[in-house]
């Protein structure tokens, strides 16, 4: 997905999340350069967009149990 500067970070997001179904902050990181990906779903949430959060859990390589979050978008 080509990242437009002249594209904001949330319309970035929404656009991926409406070709893809969902986005993790890796993702976001990689894609558009956004490392506030919570904030981001939050204003699109108050903008009545139906978002999922699901939290995934995994053992990293040093044995350690860490989380994180991967956003759905709940098509109406």
């Amino acid at each position: 997905m080509k990242n437009d500067s002249k594209t904001s970070k949330k319309q970035q997001v929404k656009n991926y999340l409406l070709k893809r179904g969902s986005i993790t902050s890796w993702e976001a990181i990689e894609k558009f350069c956004a490392t506030r990906l919570s904030a981001i779903i939050f204003n699109l949430k108050k903008e009545k967009h139906l978002i999922e959060t699901k939290r995934i859990t995994f053992t990293d390589k040093f044995g350690v149990k860490s989380s994180f979050a991967k956003y759905i978008l709940i098509k109406k």
